[in-house]
């Protein structure tokens, strides 16, 4: 940062920490109400702004929503992808990927569990922005998880018989019916069922075993 800081560049620090906080709150109500359960009215009242302020931010309820998106994206990446990426491509970081998923939804990094779980199932059928930015998304997560696969592939740590995008769908849809599980039918033990049959899936796929 410059030496001499101007005001102006004080009021766009300042602005882009406010707008970093309300987004925190708007990421906390999104997970449990959905995303067209976030008002900038309601959303002013949780962070204590009045709704001009707030409109300052964010244009209008679509521009918030879209600002919602990302913010859950890059929680998502330092919780889950950040940490899988100290270890070596393929196998290992396939595992880690599932392993820090499974605890970044079973933590409660969002209230309301997976974000982009409830996201997906809330936009599926909606056209817009919106769910093309949610579709985006999860469309990347599929693919970081079928180039593990193929790497893995690459390095012999799985068959060659091995296909990463059905891998890539099984991961997924284990992990979102853990999800599922979790927050709805409150199943404590859903979590570690999910990860029994990723890895199991994996198993079956050693070298080792005859294909």
């Amino acid at each position: 940062m410059p030496a001499t800081l101007t005001i102006h560049d004080g009021r766009l620090i300042k602005g882009n920490e406010t707008r970093a906080a309300i987004l925190q709150v708007a990421i906390q109500i999104a997970s449990e109400e959905g995303l067209e359960g976030l008002s900038l009215g309601r959303l002013a009242d949780d962070v204590g702004m009045s709704k001009s302020g707030l409109f300052a931010h964010f244009r209008s309820k679509e521009e918030l929503q879209l600002a919602v998106v990302d913010a859950a994206r890059d929680l998502f990446i330092e919780q889950v992808v950040t940490p899988a990426r100290k270890l070596p491509a393929g196998i290992k970081r396939l595992r880690k990927l599932a392993d820090t998923w499974l605890a970044y939804a079973q933590g409660h990094v969002f209230r309301g569990g997976c974000f982009f779980v409830a996201a997906s199932m809330e936009f599926d059928s909606r056209p817009g922005r919106v769910r093309d930015r949610v579709c985006e998304l999860m469309a990347g997560w599929l693919a970081a998880l079928a180039a593990e696969v193929r790497q893995a592939k690459a390095n012999k740590e799985l068959a060659p018989n091995a296909d990463e995008q059905q891998i890539a769908f099984e991961f997924n849809a284990q992990m979102m019916g853990a999800n599922w599980a979790f927050q709805l039918l409150k199943d404590k033990k859903a979590f570690a069922r999910a990860r029994t049959a990723m890895m199991e899936r994996l198993e079956s796929f050693a070298p080792h075993r005859r294909h």
